[in-house]
């Protein structure tokens, strides 16, 4: 059996079916250094990046049954001093001024959030692999990337004690010059200029935390602790120097640079939906930043309100002409950021609105069924003429995994914490979509763990058939507006449970052990 979503809603069934079928096309396989490695390429170029084949990983990891060959190639090519490769390919990537399909990796100096990515990555493909030998063999890489960024003189700021870079585009790879440069800049030099972006540290707090949970798994607690504390001391720094009131600034500079026709106190990023998921923010910081969005959806004329960077930057000043406001990283509607929304909006209490995301994307998907990186504001979709990219792949992977993993992590509610389902969070909120009976079943292809039950709900009753390797189990079911819940059984035994609101939201919270199938009933008022 294979992982499959069935609730009879056309826009979520088909968003499983669709997603699916674009991942599948992404998947590409290169011969290097004689082996066969696999993974998610990106969706404008024929490249293996890790930081989409990491994002990808989160739902694409139920249908490439190689989880691990990808981030494996990255570890190994690592250098002595711990940086990680920004991407590899084995294609032509300039056609036609470059026919060379030599062997090439690449990483953008510009760029901090490599390692973070590296290492969230080697951890989705640990879950969906199993493989505590590949893991730990794998935690020496992970922990020399991150000091490499902890040390490096462009990544770390050690006045502010944060991750810092060159003043990009959010956490895009060509940084603004005021002019210094003929086309896009990708290095480092005497005219850089520096700041903090929000997006960076939230990935070095997330990665902080893998490290931790990592290290405490296989028994190094003095590892653990230092690694937890380092995220702890990196969020409280972040929020204090990053948060405006209402979401995070775009760009705390360094260097003090003005430009002209920029409001930037108003610039909404898009790695603020992506800091509410990694954790970083509080509920009322997260609440306030999916505020901001849906306040900038009722007033904007964009079709969707998942912008790269709104209000965007003033047409060409990053040095291609290209880059007008609305297109691509400037201002561009990216699924990508949808997805991310849509999983921070269930997680907060928006549960409605995260259905809203869900069902907008597949309206915008399912005519065609095309999904591209980022669109105009009108609606028009990327095109190799109006993009720096040398593709503009109508399969794209980004954006559509991370709807994808909104819809399993978040209304379906299935998440791992640990590995091969054996801890799992399980929160379903299919009243929040009008559902009544569902089926899911989620497999990791690399090893073949799954996890999944059937839903019911009845006149006074909601009923699952959960079906588990051997997971503890922590239910946070939401539950239909004006019931309350008299007793819970797990199979014949009555389970105690206690009642949690998540803003007008209303949650049923307890815990169960399942080894193999279990039937849960829940009595209503």
């Amino acid at each position: 059996m294979s992982s499959y979503l069935r609730t009879g809603v056309e826009a979520l069934d088909g968003i499983f079916t669709l997603v699916r079928s674009f991942l599948l096309a992404d998947v590409m396989e290169m011969n290097l250094d004689g082996e066969r490695v696999r993974g998610f390429r990106t969706p404008d170029a024929a490249s293996l990046w890790i930081r989409d084949h990491g994002d990808m990983l989160r739902a694409g990891r139920y249908f490439l049954d190689d989880a691990t060959s990808a981030v494996q190639h990255f570890a190994d090519t690592q250098s002595v001093r711990g940086r990680i490769f920004d991407y590899v390919s084995t294609f032509p990537e300039k056609l036609p001024c470059e026919k060379e399909n030599w062997t090439k990796y690449v990483r953008v100096p510009v760029e901090a959030d490599v390692e973070y990515r590296f290492v969230k990555a080697a951890f989705l493909a640990w879950q969906a692999s199993g493989d505590d030998e590949w893991i730990e063999a794998l935690l020496p890489r992970m922990e020399k990337a991150l000091e490499y960024i902890l040390s490096h003189d462009w990544y770390w700021e050690p006045d502010k004690e944060l991750v810092k870079r060159a003043y990009t585009m959010d956490t895009w790879d060509f940084a603004y010059t005021a002019g210094a440069h003929d086309w896009l800049q990708f290095q480092i030099n005497e005219d850089t200029f520096w700041g903090i972006m929000h997006g960076d540290n939230s990935g070095y707090y997330e990665a902080f935390r893998i490290m931790a949970l990592l290290c405490a798994r296989f028994g190094d607690l003095a590892r653990a602790q230092r690694w937890g504390d380092c995220a702890t001391k990196l969020r409280e720094r972040m929020n204090a120097l990053c948060w405006n009131g209402t979401f995070y600034t775009h760009f705390v500079k360094l260097t003090p640079v003005e430009i002209p026709g920029v409001d930037e106190s108003a610039q909404l990023s898009l790695s603020n939906p992506m800091d509410i998921n990694r954790g970083v923010t509080d509920p009322e910081m997260a609440i306030s930043i999916i505020q901001e969005y849906r306040r900038r959806r009722r007033e904007t004329d964009a079709f969707a309100e998942w912008f790269s960077m709104d209000p965007p930057f003033p047409d060409g000043i990053f040095g291609d002409e290209k880059l007008v406001g609305g297109a691509y990283v400037n201002g561009g509607i990216m699924p990508l950021v949808g997805g991310e929304l849509a999983k921070a909006a269930f997680d907060h209490g928006f549960e409605d609105y995260g259905v809203d995301i869900l069902t907008r994307y597949h309206a915008l998907i399912s005519e065609k069924q095309e999904s591209y990186l980022w669109y105009f504001p009108d609606g028009t979709p990327a095109s190799v003429e109006a993009s720096t990219s040398p593709e503009a792949q109508p399969t794209d992977g980004w954006g559509s995994s991370a709807m994808l993993w909104a819809l399993l992590s978040g209304l379906v509610g299935i998440e791992d914490l640990g590995k091969g389902f054996d801890t799992v969070k399980l929160s379903p909120k299919w009243s929040a979509a009008g559902v009544e009976e569902a089926e899911v079943r989620l497999e990791y292809a690399a090893s073949g763990a799954a996890f999944g039950y059937a839903y019911r709900a009845g006149s006074g009753s909601l009923m699952m058939t959960v079906e588990a390797p051997g997971s503890d189990l922590g239910f946070h079911l939401m539950l239909p507006p004006g019931v309350a819940p008299k007793a819970v059984k797990v199979g014949e035994a009555d389970t105690p449970f206690r009642i949690s609101d998540v803003r007008e939201s209303r949650y049923l919270d307890f815990s169960a052990v399942v080894r193999g199938e279990a039937e849960v009933r829940v009595e209503l008022a």
